[in-house]
């Protein structure tokens, strides 16, 4: 297979002491600066626009992390994966949320039937992955963006109330006649498993891969206000609304991953569970002035635009973060970035370089030769 790299392919490069190395499940830009998060660490790392090497459009290295645990009191110990998989800028803030689902293990080669099934039986929650929470990002001496525990303005890192094993956001999905039974069932089985956000002033938007119900998939609005040091839930009305659902039609696929561009809102879908197959970008225009305009506790919205269809391997190439690039510093037309989980070898270069591509707006255009 080719590695060759076409022009609008974007080097990001790692190093063995970061905290996130190559499975890449979230993105948010900052002027020449780019956070991403990876699903298997419990932080996030910033990488610096660089001089490009060859034929990629954009280089981003010289990256640091961010340990969580720098940041937040976490219910879990400060090595434990926070399965972060969703990311956002907004007001300050660089906001963050784990997938909050179970987990189950694994088949391993080598093992008997018998060891196998019951590692199979066997489902866990690790204490960090309902995580949701706001980071200040403060510039620091030399310039560049920093997250801090608490800013000069007084802007300080909050995650919602919670524990080990819920928060209020979990707390009141047990209750809900659509989504409390897939609380008790692992994120890869179409159980709960969060991976898309969007930030939209105190509201947020939660994109879930699963659970996806007779082929829609769930969007969930929630509010957020800062009280006694800890993130809350708040009313979405004046009636005390605290969560609003909103089931999309996108031809059986799952959220990946979510980013409004002005007034629309982008949707990046992909199959649950652990299945290979379609995964597709999808625009809802005017999605911020409809979600305003809400008044109903429950929406569908069938006539979503498709606009871009993305190439994936088998068990490789899975893109699981998109973002609008900043303005002007998009060559060639392009206007969105997408990272992956799971690259294949068209998307590596040694253990700890990884590529991105670079999409058109309108237009399927990949970054590596596959």
């Amino acid at each position: 297979m080719s590695t060759q790299r076409l022009a609008n392919a974007v080097r990001l490069e790692f190093a063995p002491d970061l905290l996130v190395h190559t499975n890449l499940s979230g993105a948010a830009f900052t002027s020449d600066w780019l956070w991403v998060a990876g699903d298997e660490a419990c932080g996030v790392d910033r990488l610096r626009r660089l001089d490009t090497l060859g034929a990629e459009a954009l280089r981003y290295g010289e990256a640091q992390s961010f340990p969580l645990a720098d940041l937040l009191d976490l219910p879990g110990a400060a090595d434990e994966e926070a399965d972060l998989e969703g990311m956002a800028l907004a007001d300050g803030y660089l906001w963050v949320v784990g997938s909050h689902g179970l987990k189950r293990k694994g088949v391993k080669d080598g093992r008997s039937a018998a060891d196998n099934a019951k590692r199979l039986s066997k489902v866990s929650l690790d204490a960090n992955r309902r995580l949701l929470a706001c980071l200040p990002v403060e510039q620091g001496a030399d310039g560049a963006p920093c997250l801090i525990r608490e800013a000069a303005d007084g802007r300080r890192a909050l995650r919602l109330k919670g524990d080990a094993d819920d928060n209020e956001l979990t707390e009141l999905l047990a209750k809900d006649p659509h989504f409390g039974p897939f609380l008790a069932l692992p994120g890869k089985d179409n159980g709960l498993d969060i991976e898309g956000l969007a930030v939209n002033g105190r509201r947020l938007l939660l994109g879930l891969r699963g659970p996806v119900l007779r082929g829609w998939a769930a969007l969930l609005e929630i509010a957020v206000e800062a009280r006694g040091g800890q993130l809350h839930l708040a009313p979405l009305d004046e009636e005390g609304l605290l969560l609003r659902k909103h089931f999309l039609q996108l031809d059986g696929l799952g959220i990946r991953d979510l980013h409004f561009c002005g007034d629309d809102l982008h949707v990046l879908a992909g199959p649950t569970m652990v299945l290979d197959g379609d995964i597709r970008v999808f625009r809802w225009p005017d999605a911020k002035s409809a979600l305003a305009a809400s008044r109903e506790p429950v929406t569908f919205t069938a006539d979503l635009a498709e606009t871009v269809a993305l190439p994936h391997g088998r068990g490789t190439n899975r893109a699981e973060a998109i973002c609008a690039l900043p303005p002007g510093l998009a060559p060639n037309g392009a206007a969105w970035l997408v990272l992956y989980d799971a690259p294949g070898a068209d998307r590596r270069e040694g253990d700890y370089t990884v590529f991105g591509d670079l999409l058109s707006q309108d237009a399927a255009t990949t970054g590596a030769d596959t």
